[in-house]
């Protein structure tokens, strides 16, 4: 199966997580004729990638366009609003494809039809620079040919897996879609930390964000997992075996990660009820 002008990819959304896959795929050379974005209002970067593309764009979905594959990437408090009004958008030749946390399969099968394809994805945003990770579960409906084209799209913006179950997407939504938040907000919080005993701003803000962004470099190219690293940097009786009595002491960190991914499931579950 392969995207064509007559059977192109259709984005409803083209807000943070829409337009950073879009971004993504225009890097990795995307043809712009095989997308249509549909948003009203999209924010100034998706704009700017749309622009320096020329790929078509509407407020709302051209008459008779037909999707090879509908991306609905819009909120999931939308769909409500917004899936009535794309019936004709789809049919069983079409894969729709969910990034909405909390939007079931069985909710698009209401809409579309019982033996329509549906594909959900949890993307996070770092796909926008190609170092994104997406999970995904398939619908029974969908076909090897349709699944081996949602491998490749999402391979092009990051590492792309398969999951064995749907319930295990409100699991990768809380551990990897929601992640690059945890990640940012420990930026903010070593930050904060050099601030306080008495770093400027902007040098405590430098020195945190490279560390972060360095390490996560190091982690990606390193063979190593992420414990035998963290032992490579901590000397006995040194800085970093201080710092790590706090952190891990009493798994103080686990604890507080566990607790907050635990949040971030629960109300991908609310959401789908």
């Amino acid at each position: 199966m392969k995207l064509t002008n007559e059977r192109p990819l259709v984005l409803i959304g083209a807000g943070k997580m829409g337009g950073a896959m879009l971004a993504g795929w225009m890097k990795q050379g995307m043809a712009p004729e095989h997308v249509v974005v549909v948003d009203p209002n999209p924010p100034s970067d998706t704009l700017e990638t749309i622009t320096a593309h020329s790929i078509p764009w509407h407020k709302s979905v051209p008459e008779g366009v037909v999707a090879g594959v509908l991306l609905m990437a819009i909120k999931p408090q939308m769909m409500e609003e917004v899936l009535p009004t794309l019936t004709d958008v789809a049919d069983e030749g079409s894969i729709i494809l969910s990034v909405a946390a909390g939007t079931t399969i069985k909710r698009f099968k209401d809409t579309f039809g019982a033996a329509q394809p549906v594909v959900r994805v949890i993307p996070n945003t770092p796909s926008q620079v190609g170092r994104g990770v997406t999970a995904g579960y398939a619908s029974v409906e969908v076909q090897d040919e349709q699944k081996a084209l949602m491998s490749s799209l999402l391979e092009t913006i990051g590492a792309f897996y398969w999951v064995d179950a749907e319930e295990q997407i409100d699991l990768a939504t809380a551990v990897s879609g929601s992640g690059p938040a945890y990640v940012f907000h420990l930026v903010e919080a070593m930050s904060e930390a050099g601030q306080r005993l008495g770093l400027n701003a902007e040098l405590a803000e430098a020195l945190a964000r490279g560390t972060v962004a360095g390490s996560g470099e190091l982690l990606h190219q390193s063979p190593e997992n992420a414990d035998v690293l963290r032992r490579n940097v901590t000397s006995p009786g040194g800085t970093t075996a201080a710092a790590l009595s706090v952190l891990m002491g009493d798994d103080a960190l686990t604890n507080l990660m566990s607790e907050a991914v635990a949040k971030a499931a629960h109300r991908a579950t609310e959401l789908a009820d």
